[in-house]
């Protein structure tokens, strides 16, 4: 048995408390420091912090370049995300968790930021394309494929067509927006209960706009 062979066997035994074995990712995407708390560009970390307080999980583990915690969620074993990368190096951190526990992109889940939906609005899909996010990009390249599932939350779209796109998702939800945003985030909480069920159609039937 190798070393990392034996890692494994140890990640995934009892000793966490938790049931069954460890079959899926969930990934909130973000940047990590004070100064980008509450920006556009870190709904997904806010997704995937929800989720791990409605099924009593944590980030108080640090691996795979990344804040992260073992939660049963929906009755699955799951790795709870948030890279420390920044988000343009996303990949590097999913692709390693994924290879460590041999867990193919199909149960990788991946919450983030869309500036094409309005706070408050949800997109759920099995796959797709990158659609200009630089994280997506990132784990794209660094799985090899695009077929892995999402739920994109909506920060809403720039105020003009000129405005810089940096500068916009690095900017702060107004207190309105934040209002709009909590119950789209409790929805992808639930949504991504159902997909690690392998209730996909369930999850974009009911949250998806």
């Amino acid at each position: 048995m190798g070393i990392f062979d034996l890692f494994r066997q140890i990640e995934s035994g009892s000793g966490s408390g938790l049931q069954g074995k460890l079959t899926w990712l969930v990934v909130g995407l973000g940047n990590i420091g004070l100064e980008y708390e509450n920006t556009r560009h870190n709904a997904g970390f806010m997704a995937v912090e929800q989720l791990a307080q409605t099924c009593g999980g944590d980030f108080r583990q640090i691996k795979f370049r990344s804040d992260c915690g073992e939660a049963m969620v929906g009755g699955v074993r799951c790795l709870l995300m948030k890279p420390t990368t920044y988000m343009n190096n996303s990949g590097e951190a999913v692709a390693a968790a994924a290879n460590f526990y041999k867990i193919s992109p199909e149960h990788v889940l991946v919450m983030y930021d869309d500036i094409s939906l309005a706070p408050g609005k949800l997109r759920i899909r099995r796959k797709g394309s990158a659609g200009g996010h630089n994280g997506i990009k990132s784990i794209i390249a660094l799985l090899g494929t695009e077929e892995f599932p999402r739920i994109r939350v909506g920060v809403g779209a720039k105020p003009t067509p000129q405005y810089d796109l940096a500068d916009w998702v690095l900017s702060k939800f107004t207190p309105e927006e934040q209002t709009a945003l909590q119950p789209a985030l409790e929805q992808a909480a639930e949504a991504a209960s159902l997909i690690v069920q392998d209730k996909m159609d369930q999850a974009m039937n009911r949250f998806s706009h």
